[in-house]
């Protein structure tokens, strides 16, 4: 006989979940035992929420399995919503598991009773409320089949205390359910978009999801069609050697100016683009108004399998064009946007991850990476700032020892900056660099593009984080991990290589 607790873990373990982002509570404590009395999970100490879910997010997105979060009562789940909506946007697969009050504590009210359900469901394509310790390991198998059919998604399963602890029977416990796959793409969709190409004379593929590494990559690289990547990707493999990739611009005139130059578009593996925000005097879709263009796969489609069936159908194999070189700038040179972005993609180490988040000052980095050394990319998806550090601790988790690097405005950097503490407590290879120009810059951009009036000193004041200036380099080392501030190109190079070559975390300031 064992514990509900101790039930779980097993499945878990049955299930291959093996890693496990933690900040657990009163009611999560029989999880935590459990964790000591069937051993193989690797557990990871969050100090907040939403730093377990976000560094879930990055853990999936590398890895290719869901990892567990382990979260207290709903307002913990809470806290970690806001990445778990980038989770979501990501479509990787996540299993939250939140420890609910004992069933029979709940008419009582206590202080921390809520609806955990309403909280979920607007980030989890699964929610279930375990009723007895013989089920706990059957919604578990449940929960870890939604998650992880067709591209992905967030599952969320609400267990009890009384039933964590109560015992349970290990004959409920079994291997994985199948997997939902993919859908057919249909034979139809694949000629219309040969056609369309074929008849083009400057086409393009939008791509998304699995379209944007591996045979995806390579399958859309071989139609010799430019690519063009989704503003918001989950992953991306870039660097020489590999076909070349632009993104589709995060400002929406940018973005349709880009659209507008080809007359034949094929989107593959995401849905029809669309704006961040609304602007007055611009369209929310790009497309939608164009009969020149062929949704070939969406978001949740098998890119990948499309985009086989569209090479092969065109009989092309384009060879890679090379990329163009980066100039680099002079050691004395003091750091700007281009000239970070340039440094930070000749540093890049092979096989490295990317964490980029930075929105203002990370366009020269995506523009100078297609000529860095091979490596992967992860970025923002659903737009809740503030995830680079913890999806820079899931990467480094599920990366088996590759380099993280992650690129990160300070504004966004700030809200979960404790995610450090994770870094220096696993050791783990992670080179944080925060772009400091002191202020939230991507408001001041959109207050000049939109037009919406000359900014008082209210709003110079709400964007400004330099009175007084973050301390990024006395937070790091508070949280454990080595810190200095560079401001001209050769200290950022000598910092940058310093960190790669030793072993454990760093944070690097980029003063621009």
């Amino acid at each position: 006989m064992s514990s509900g607790s101790e039930l779980l873990i097993a499945q878990a373990l049955e299930l291959g979940m093996d890693t496990c982002f933690a900040n657990p509570g009163t009611t999560e404590l029989p999880m935590v035992l459990a964790l000591d009395a069937r051993p193989g999970v690797r557990s990871v100490l969050g100090l907040h929420e939403n730093v377990c879910s976000g560094a879930a997010d990055g853990y999936a997105r590398i890895a290719g399995k869901p990892a567990m979060t382990i979260l207290h009562l709903g307002p913990g789940f809470a806290n970690s919503i806001a990445n778990l909506h980038n989770a979501r946007r990501a479509f990787s697969p996540v299993v939250n598991l939140v420890g609910e009050h004992a069933s029979w504590h709940i008419s009582a009210d206590p202080p921390l009773n809520s609806d955990i359900e309403s909280l979920a469901r607007p980030v989890s394509a699964f929610v279930r409320r375990s009723t007895h310790a013989d089920g706990i390991a059957r919604d578990l198998r449940e929960a870890h089949a939604s998650a992880t059919g067709r591209r992905g998604s967030v599952s969320t399963l609400i267990l009890p205390y009384d039933h964590l602890l109560a015992d349970g029977h290990d004959r409920s416990l079994r291997p994985a359910l199948p997997r939902e796959g993919y859908p057919t793409i249909e034979a139809d969709r694949v000629e219309a978009a040969a056609r369309l190409i074929e008849k083009a004379r400057n086409p393009a593929l939008l791509l998304g999801g699995n379209a944007l590494y591996g045979a995806g990559l390579d399958a859309a690289g071989r139609t010799g069609v430019t690519l063009i990547g989704e503003v918001s990707f989950a992953r991306l493999e870039t660097g020489r050697g590999r076909p070349l990739l632009q993104r589709l611009p995060y400002f929406p005139d940018q973005a349709q100016t880009l659209l507008d130059r080809f007359d034949a578009v094929v989107v593959c593996g995401t849905k029809m683009p669309v704006s961040f925000f609304g602007y007055g005097d611009m369209p929310s879709r790009y497309l939608d108004e164009r009969d020149d263009v062929v949704h070939l796969a969406g978001s949740e489609d098998d890119a990948a399998t499309a985009l086989e069936a569209l090479a092969e159908r065109l009989g092309r194999n384009a060879p890679i064009t090379d990329a163009p070189k980066i100039a680099p700038a002079a050691d004395g040179d003091a750091l700007d946007a281009q000239k970070l972005g340039d440094a930070l993609a000749l540093g890049l180490p092979e096989e490295a991850i990317a964490v980029v988040t930075a929105v203002s000052s990370a366009a020269p980095f995506y523009a100078s990476s297609i000529a860095a050394a091979p490596h992967t990319q992860i970025a923002l998806t659903g737009g809740a700032i503030g995830e680079g550090s913890a999806l820079s601790l899931g990467a480094a988790v599920a990366g088996g020892g590759r380099p993280v690097v992650a690129l990160e405005a300070d504004g966004s950097a700030a809200y979960i900056v404790q995610a450090l503490y994770s870094h220096a407590r696993e050791n783990l290879d992670i080179t944080t660099i925060i772009c400091s120009n002191r202020r939230y810059r991507i408001l001041d951009i959109e207050i000049q593009r939109a037009g919406v009036g000359n900014p008082g000193p209210h709003a110079r004041s709400l964007g400004d984080l330099g009175n007084p200036p973050i301390d990024w380099v006395s937070l790091a080392r508070g949280f454990g991990v080595s810190g200095t501030s560079v401001a001209t190109v050769g200290e950022l190079r000598a910092a940058l290589a310093r960190s790669l070559a030793e072993p454990g975390p760093t944070l690097i300031e980029a003063v621009l």
